[in-house]
């Protein structure tokens, strides 16, 4: 059976989660990280050598680094679907997934911190909207590319949607100003009528430091 190393908050786990759960994959959720230690051991040395989350085990075989486990996942059990067939759609699926990473992934992210993971009385607003317009600004260049698009590649959901659909739920529910971005609002619609979005994305985190840990200690009865 597929491993999943991990906790089922972490921004870096969530998509391999939820690829394994639109793949229809049976996996076990190893808990990892955070508050659930475990990255210190000798065993998982073996698996991740760079002692991060996520990794998984599939079989004999071990993997790690967020994105290069969706990839995985999706072309050995997703071929033709979630990886497309066609090398220059694949080509295109890749070339946004890089972009989630390099480019909408940090501005997003720091907007949660900034909110969600610091403590009222210590969040400087100037910095919020520093991170808001620097998120704002990239992912305008995402909003004119779902022009006439159902999905990131074409009409089709693939893997390209994974990412950045992990990217849009932190994005749309932090407390931060956004500009209408009526095409990834649209698109970010259609995403949460997925059951697998539903279940390992969309989950509350809560509004301060305090509620995050207490959601994230309650999430251990989802592993092992």
């Amino acid at each position: 059976m597929l491993e999943i190393w991990g906790r089922p908050y972490s921004s870096n786990v969530i998509p391999v989660i939820w690829t394994a759960a639109e793949l229809g994959l049976d996996y076990k959720l190893k808990l990892a990280g955070g508050s659930f230690g475990q990255l210190d051991t000798d065993q998982y040395a073996t698996i991740n050598p760079n002692r991060m989350i996520p990794a998984i085990r599939d079989g004999d075989f071990s993997l790690w680094e967020s994105l290069a486990i969706v990839r995985y996942l999706c072309a050995r059990y997703g071929a033709g679907t979630l990886c497309p067939d066609d090398p220059q759609q694949r080509a295109i699926a890749d070339q946004w997934m890089e972009w989630s990473s390099t480019r909408a992934f940090t501005p997003v992210i720091q907007m949660f911190f900034q909110t969600v993971r610091t403590a009222p009385d210590k969040r400087d607003q100037k910095t919020i909207n520093a991170h808001a317009s620097d998120a704002a600004s990239v992912l305008s260049i995402f909003e004119k590319h779902l022009e006439g698009r159902e999905y990131v590649v074409s009409d089709s959901f693939t893997m390209a949607d994974i990412p950045l659909g992990c990217i849009a739920y932190r994005y749309f529910n932090v407390d931060a100003a956004r500009p209408d971005l009526p095409n990834i609002e649209a698109w970010y619609e259609r995403l949460s009528q997925r059951p697998a979005y539903q279940k390992h994305v969309m989950r509350f985190f809560g509004t301060n430091p305090e509620e995050w840990q207490a959601l994230e200690i309650a999430s251990a009865n989802e592993g092992e």
